[in-house]
């Protein structure tokens, strides 16, 4: 699999069969799949804790470092996955409808280039 052959659909039905395989759907409650985003999230910003912003990008030439990194991505996209499938949320319509919000709360004109208001 790769991400220019692989449909989101297809990821959230390789994790609903992993979970239905295992009968886990009796734990995965939209509470427990939000707490364990952010569990694993958490997971995730531990490899970059303390790092410079230099050390942090120096990751993606760490094979080991940025393969440990890419497991805690997955376990982060896996129950964020679950939790749409629980919620019976279109993920791509999510995102695309966050986008648009986006661009009109951040218009690329006035936020070119930084992330503020102020500065």
């Amino acid at each position: 699999m790769n991400d220019a052959q692989t449909t989101i659909a297809e990821l959230r039905e390789l994790v609903r069969k992993f979970v239905d395989e295992r009968d886990w759907n009796q734990f995965h409650t939209p509470k427990n799949l939000a707490m364990s985003v952010a569990v694993e999230a958490a997971e995730l910003m531990e490899h970059f804790q303390w790092l410079t912003p230099e050390a942090a990008a120096a990751m993606a030439g760490d094979a080991g470092k940025r393969d440990a990194v890419g497991e805690e991505l997955a376990d982060v996209l896996c129950y964020t996955l679950a939790l749409a499938n629980a919620l019976r949320l279109d993920v791509a319509d999510c995102v695309e409808r966050k986008m648009v919000k986006n661009a009109l709360k951040y218009p690329a004109e006035e936020f070119r280039g930084r992330y503020g208001r102020e500065q």
